[in-house]
């Protein structure tokens, strides 16, 4: 099943011109329009206070927005030797990908702990504050950090993120980057998206249910496949559509698609890890909670360290 757009296609978005790209005007414009909604640090922060007795929370970096400052934070379990394989998480993003941020913090609470002997583990629950507070695809700039990892980055979270894995790059054995498909996806964002580039927007659909994003250039199909059937204990698994498409594109496998990760400038394709998948949580769908959400994506956590345990 999706949930299509297409018999109700959004207006033009109210910021520019049709068939011309966004100038400094309408940048702030839009700026203007994004208002704080939720607090990183009551959300986040607090939440990483209270596991500093047990795990090492480290700031990476900061974010400077006008008068606002943002710290980043990352969290590292155990000591790190190197003889254990190491694993990045990295929630929000995209920071009105709620259970992005949330799962992550979930599975640090419930989870971590069980691989503490076994893994090094390095968790980044939240990679985008400022948006995360707006509850928006894009940072201050209006810029997509998730197509902003390469060198030189136009987006700060992508490049304080890049630095503070640098010094361990080619030690990621795993990388899960925890996202979500939403409804606004198709109302807000992708018509922001062709109003900011001078586009046309054409509608699409939105998945209902849980998906992967696999790596085109080294896909992992039992990966995903050992992710998907944890995840599928908590929440449904997304169909493809009549096309045999998810979200536009091929599904390569239930549940499953790809990408050129590296060459999009994805975030699941900076490290060069092994094993690599983007999460996809529909928070939409009438059939699922918050809670479930955000327990999908530490499952998926969870599954995919356990899957790398068994296959180092």
């Amino acid at each position: 099943m999706t949930r299509s757009a297409a018999s109700n296609p959004a207006p033009f978005y109210p910021i520019g011109t049709p068939g011309q790209a966004w100038g400094p005007a309408e940048m702030a414009r839009w700026r203007a329009r994004q208002q704080r909604l939720r607090s990183h640090a009551d959300d986040v922060l607090r939440a990483l206070d209270r596991l500093r007795e047990h795990l090492d929370v480290l700031t990476y970096g900061e974010l400077e927005y006008g008068e606002e400052r943002y710290p980043l934070h990352a969290v590292r379990l155990g000591d790190w030797p190197s003889d254990r394989p190491a694993v990045l998480v990295t929630g929000g993003v995209h920071g009105y990908e709620t259970s992005g941020v949330h799962g992550a913090l979930h599975f640090l609470e419930h989870h971590a702990h069980t691989f503490a002997d076994r893994v090094r583990l390095l968790v980044v629950p939240c990679v985008s504050p400022w948006a995360y507070e707006r509850i928006q695809r894009w940072n201050y700039h209006a810029v997509d950090p998730n197509r902003s990892f390469r060198h030189p980055s136009p987006a700060p979270e992508a490049a304080a993120l890049m630095s503070l894995v640098e010094p361990w790059k080619g030690q990621f054995l795993a990388h899960v980057d925890l996202h979500e498909t939403t409804d606004t996806d198709e109302s807000e964002y992708r018509p922001a998206k062709a109003a900011r580039d001078g586009e046309p927007f054409e509608p699409g659909s939105i998945p209902d249910g849980f998906y992967l994003v696999d790596d085109t250039e080294n896909p992992q199909p039992d990966f995903q496949r050992a992710i998907l059937a944890a995840v599928e204990q908590v929440t449904h698994i997304a169909p493809a559509d009549a096309n045999g498409d998810i979200i536009g594109s091929a599904a390569v496998d239930r549940g499953v698609i790809r990408y050129p990760l590296r060459e999009l400038g994805l975030c699941a394709g900076m490290t060069g890890a092994r094993y690599t998948t983007t999460t996809e949580v529909y928070p939409d769908s009438p059939l699922v909670t918050p809670d479930q959400c955000n327990r999908a994506q530490a499952v998926a956590v969870d599954a995919a360290i356990r899957f790398v345990l068994g296959n180092a």
